[in-house]
């Protein structure tokens, strides 16, 4: 399943999200989701802790000034690679 979260980890309810992932799942965070991807942060030390491949809209990084301070660890993609990720999973959920 494709997993994105379009919402900042301070409003999102990052508790369930995490026990609905694994190992088959892709995450992509998006919109205000890209402040998880931020480096040193608690979200993205939950996040990558997940079974899930997470990836990081790379328009939305540049869009907020982030694409500097987001993790190694983590994905960018662009916007063919989000389509991508939408033709490998037919199922998603948005958070």
């Amino acid at each position: 399943m494709l997993h994105t979260l379009m919402h900042s980890p301070a409003y999102s309810d990052l508790d369930t999200l995490l026990q609905l992932l694994n190992a088959e799942d892709d995450l992509l965070l998006m919109q205000d989701g890209v402040f998880a991807a931020l480096r040193g942060s608690a979200a993205l030390a939950r996040l990558l802790s997940s079974a899930a491949t997470v990836w990081v809209l790379e328009e939305d990084l540049k869009a907020r000034g982030l694409a500097g301070q987001i993790s190694t660890e983590i994905q960018p993609v662009n916007y063919t690679g989000f389509v991508a990720l939408t033709v490998k999973h037919p199922q998603q959920m948005a958070w």
